[in-house]
Parts: C-alpha cells; sequence; structure tokens
C-alpha cells in the first residue's frame, strides 16, 4: 500500500473519537497489511493489539505457568493446543487497557476459537461483541508482496523488488550490506499458508457474517484510506448492534 492521505487520515481520526469500538477481529491473507492496519487502528483509538504470537512469547519470556506449558509442546515440535492459547487470552483480556476495545491479529483463527471467544465476551458485563473485518487484497499483488521481500541483515530495513527496490539491485540504501530473503517468502510456501487461512478461516468469517458482525475492505488502497474505510465499517457495525 502507499503513503497516507491526510484527508483520509482525517476522516478516520473523526470517525474514530465517535465510536467506542470494542474488539475488532482482523482477518486477511500473509501480506494483506494486517500489522500495518493494527497499528493505525491503535494509534486513532488508543486501543492494545492482542496477538497470540505475541503473547506466546512473552509468556515463555517471561516463565509463566502458561508459557513453561507452552514451551514444553513447542520443544516437541507439536502446536500449543487451543485450550492452552485461550488461557492467555484470557489472562490478557482482563488486563485495564482493555477495557474500551483491543484489535485481535491471528485469533481466533478456527470455529471453537471464536465460539470460546463469543462466550469470554458475552459474560463479561458491558462487554460488546466482536465485530470481524476482512482485508481483500487480490492474489497476484500479495504473491508479489511476499516474494519481493527483502531484509537488510544489519538495519533491518525491508524493501521490495517489486515495489519499493533499493536503489542499487540487491543491496542495502542505508549500509550497503547485501540484503537476503526469507526462506518462507517463496511461492509454493506461500500458496501453503494461503490454503491454511483460507481452510482455517472461512468457518470463522462464515460465523461472523451469520451475525451481521462481518465487513470486507479493499486493503490495496493507501494506508489511511484502508484505515478510514475500517473505522467507517466499525462505526456502521457499532450502530446496528
Amino acid at each position: 500500500m502507499a503513503g497516507t492521505s491526510s484527508s483520509a487520515t482525517s476522516v478516520a481520526s473523526h470517525l474514530g473519537h465517535a465510536v467506542t469500538p470494542g474488539p475488532i477481529l482482523l482477518l486477511g491473507a500473509p501480506g494483506v497489511g494486517k500489522g500495518t492496519q493494527a497499528k493505525e487502528l491503535m494509534r486513532l483509538w488508543e486501543i492494545p493489539q492482542i496477538s497470540t504470537g505475541d503473547l506466546l512469547r512473552a509468556n515463555v519470556a517471561e516463565g509463566t505457568e502458561l508459557g513453561r506449558a507452552a514451551r514444553e509442546i513447542m520443544q516437541c515440535g507439536n502446536l500449543v493446543p487451543d485450550d492452552l492459547v485461550n488461557q492467555m487470552v484470557a489472562v490478557r483480556l482482563n488486563q485495564p487497557d482493555t477495557r474500551n476495545g483491543f484489535i485481535l491479529d491471528g485469533f481466533p483463527r478456527t470455529l471453537p476459537q471464536a465460539h470460546w471467544l463469543d462466550s469470554q465476551l458475552a459474560a463479561r458485563p458491558g462487554a460488546l461483541p466482536i465485530v470481524a473485518i476482512s482485508l481483500q487484497v487480490d492474489y497476484n499483488l500479495l504473491l508479489r508482496r511476499i516474494t519481493g521481500r527483502r531484509n537488510c541483515p544489519v538495519c533491518q530495513r525491508i524493501y521490495n523488488v517489486f515495489l519499493q527496490p533499493p536503489k542499487r539491485d540487491g543491496f542495502c540504501d542505508v549500509d550497503g550490506a547485501e540484503l537476503v530473503q526469507r526462506a518462507d517468502d517463496t511461492e509454493a510456501c506461500f500458496q501453503g499458508r494461503i490454503g491454511n487461512y483460507q481452510s482455517l478461516t472461512a468457518p470463522v468469517i462464515d460465523h461472523y457474517r451469520s451475525l451481521g458482525r462481518f465487513a470486507e475492505v479493499r486493503g490495496d488502497q493507501e494506508i489511511a484510506t484502508v484505515a478510514a474505510e475500517v473505522v467507517h465499517a466499525v462505526e456502521r457495525m457499532r450502530a446496528g448492534a
């Protein structure tokens, strides 16, 4: 996505102050820009982003009881079960910064997780229900975003050989280091990730669509334009709740 538009930023800021966001689930295939939009929404609404990956890493690093259990499972090469992930999410949702809302990234990933989260929120006095926003980007553009990504191993600056190339092919503009490609930023890996996302997330989308709490936003627009459309969709769904 391109840079920001001052008019779109103004619209998003105006709308952002007109509604209590509540819990928002950002959905989208790898490369659609969920992380970028989460940062925009955090700034507009001053609410936290909750990522299950971050929760897992934090619990393992802090040596919590849940973290120790997760570490043992991961060391054996197994996936952390829903029950353990749910417990970590439950602890995070009880923190005071989630009172006005939060942005979920990577959770709920499956229909059982969605049902669990719905029941958790329904049991909280005054809690708003989840609204889900799916960012839509054409497959070919996603493929270019992923396979064209290159990273500087020194300063960690990220380039894209198709969309934002370095001045000198293959080398960082800042320190001249040779750029590297992540092992999973290949077309074969991307196709596998897309397939997994679609098979796991389709039931989650159907679930929230059936409840009237689902919207789609084009993710191939300017960052601030996407943010403004996300905010407008949230406002519209909250007004109809």
